[in-house]
């Protein structure tokens, strides 16, 4: 038994230094080789003959590429000349083979009698660790340019919903593509069917957007047949992913040379180009260039893109739906909004403002019509719902109201009880608010309007002088709710003077009322300018008022009438022709701001006399 004092047996050190688990070599102060366990060897495939007695950097230690590393740069070197413990895990060790190992490693210096005699280096081999160190920074350097790419991708997608204007739609696309993913984009839009006509619609570049925006305008016919890459994606809807081999081919079309003319001038040694397409229809090609400097496209590159043409594309056809339901609601709705017929002197103006949103056109109309006893109505109306079921139920109620009034010689009260009866016995139209009036009165004055108000915004009085008041009287439940009238809730009648001169305005709430402002708001803001525009003409009073508050909401229907002077009207026999309200978003047929003329209508006593001959 040895005593606690006693040093290992050099037979013992002999075997931890033979079977530790690391390699492991000893070297003099001068850095060579003097020891070398069967690990060490193991690892670098060197016999200990092979390497003793040999500096051990200039063995040994080399870059990833296996060339020498300077000595100065040699940590190991360092601890023999200065006697601190070092370690890393970046170098590498050349093998027997030619081959080199990356290692990780500890070196400590041997000291005796003060002074460094030698070294040990204790070193793994780190080719696992590092493998997997590397695949782990590659995966997260992909998941990071993921990442981006989605961002990237998300953020354009946001832009493109954006706005329903599709050449801006096309602008706004091709800045953001640059430079995020290329050095210039263009897109090109074929223009509408019938034709092979192509536009290029936008052209931006990161270097030089003055050339790139001379270069938008009308492109050559698009060729039947040719092989050119932009005649391919148009036709058949194909992603190409071009190289510098590709660019350098001969266009065979000036379609093709068109194309073309976007390298010559702004340069590119890679490109893609994709579709802007649905399934059912290819609306034009998106092209994003490289050049010198960046790198070639890859075919991720050409998913991302391909991603991103598709989404273009979905936008397009929204926008083009978005037009169609548009333009069909429009239609629809104008022919529904008859002319006014314009009696003894009582002027009229009407104008119909489209929604800002397809989905929010329909539900508001305006009326004006003669009766059998001669008496003027003036109808304004909002069905509830915003959509083109919404237009179909307004032109029900519209009509419905039409023939009640007609029949009868009855209050209004009771002409708004009987549409409310029977819009909720006979019809599926939803609730509707509305108001029915009869201006009444001999051609030359005194004016009186005789009305109920079935849940509407209150009509406005603008006198000559710009006072300005609500006429809140004669308020009921809205139409469609029977139910009300067990609750004890009626339309009560009401009667108002209308002073010469004067000027007044029924709307429906899309004038007043918006998501940015409450109800109250906006009737403050709609008496303070009708106030100030009282004696305009009546024509123009409307088209003030809706510049001035320019509705951004709901879709508008005004109704506006104007009294004549005192005593004005009282020889009058000729009729004034009707004419239609002027509507904002009018087809393509008449200009903004035309006016359609119609056939004029008979006066009061014709129409009486017509009646009765008929009866």
């Amino acid at each position: 038994m040895s005593s606690p004092d006693r040093l290992p047996a050099p037979s013992f050190l002999k075997a931890v230094f033979d079977a530790l688990g690391a390699g492991i070599y000893v070297t003099d102060a001068e850095g060579r080789v003097t020891a070398a366990n069967p690990w060490a060897q193991r690892i670098l495939g060197r016999s200990e003959d092979e390497t003793r007695g040999h500096d051990l950097h200039d063995l040994l230690h080399r870059d990833a590429d296996g060339r020498p590393v300077p000595r100065k740069e040699c940590q190991i070197l360092d601890v023999l000349a200065d006697g601190r413990p070092a370690e890393g895990s970046s170098d590498y060790y050349l093998r027997a083979d030619g081959t080199v190992t990356p290692v990780i490693w500890a070196a400590t210096a041997l000291v005796q009698d003060d002074r460094v005699v030698g070294a040990v280096i204790v070193f793994h081999d780190f080719t696992l660790h590092r493998e997997a160190a590397e695949r782990t920074a590659a995966h997260l350097a992909a998941l990071e340019e993921l990442t981006g790419r989605l961002s990237t991708v998300a953020g354009i997608s946001t832009v493109l919903v954006s706005t329903l204007d599709i050449p801006e739609m096309l602008r706004r696309l091709v800045r953001l593509l640059v430079p995020e993913l290329g050095d210039w984009a263009a897109a090109d839009l074929i223009q509408p069917e019938g034709t092979q006509e192509v536009q290029r619609l936008a052209v931006h570049s990161w270097h030089d957007p003055g050339a790139a925006q001379s270069l938008e305008g009308p492109l050559p016919p698009l060729p039947a047949r040719s092989a050119g890459v932009l005649s391919r994606v148009l036709r058949h809807a194909e992603n190409v992913l071009l190289d510098a081999a590709d660019l350098a081919g001969q266009p065979d079309s000036p379609f093709a040379q068109a194309h073309r003319e976007l390298f010559d001038r702004l340069g590119g040694h890679s490109a893609v180009v994709v579709p802007l397409y649905t399934r059912r229809k290819v609306y034009g090609a998106l092209t994003v260039a490289r050049t010198a400097g960046s790198p070639a496209y890859t075919e991720a590159d050409l998913l991302v893109l391909a991603d991103i043409g598709r989404r273009a594309g979905l936008v397009m056809d929204n926008a083009l739906l978005f037009d169609q339901q548009r333009h069909v609601a429009e239609t629809m709705q104008r022919q529904l909004l008859t002319p006014l017929p314009q009696i003894n002197r009582l002027l009229m103006a009407a104008r119909y403002w489209p929604a800002q949103r397809a989905a929010e056109i329909g539900g508001d109309w305006y009326d004006s019509f003669l009766l059998a006893d001669g008496v003027t109505t003036m109808v304004i109306g909002d069905v509830a719902g915003h959509d083109l079921k919404a237009a179909a139920h307004m032109a029900e109620v519209r009509n419905m109201l039409r023939a009640l009034a007609w029949d009868r010689q009855e209050p209004p009260s009771l002409i708004m009880r009987r549409l409310d009866e029977a819009m909720t016995h006979t019809s599926d139209a939803p609730m509707a608010t509305a108001i029915f009036a009869r201006i009444e009165g001999p051609p030359g004055g005194p004016w009186q309007m005789h009305w109920v108000n079935a849940g509407h915004p209150p009509p406005l009085l603008v006198t000559d002088d710009g006072h300005a008041r609500f006429l809140e009287e004669g308020h009921g439940p809205l139409l469609g709710m029977s139910s009300a009238m067990h609750l004890g809730l009626n339309w009560p009648d009401a009667r108002v003077e209308l002073p010469p001169r004067s000027t007044l305005l029924l709307y429906t709430d899309g004038l007043v009322e918006s998501r940015s402002q409450p109800i109250d708001s906006g009737l403050a803001l709609l008496r303070r300018h009708a106030s100030a525009l009282s004696r305009r003409e009546v024509e123009n009073f409307c088209d003030e008022l809706l510049s001035r508050i320019d509705p951004s909401g709901d879709d508008v229907a005004l109704l506006a009438l104007r009294l004549p002077a005192a005593g004005e009207g009282v020889d009058d026999e000729e009729p004034q022709p009707p004419h239609a309200a002027h509507n904002p978003a009018a087809d393509d047929r008449a200009a903004p701001g035309s006016r359609v003329e119609y056939t004029p209508v008979r006066n009061a006593d014709e129409e009486v006399r017509e009646t009765r001959r008929q009866a």
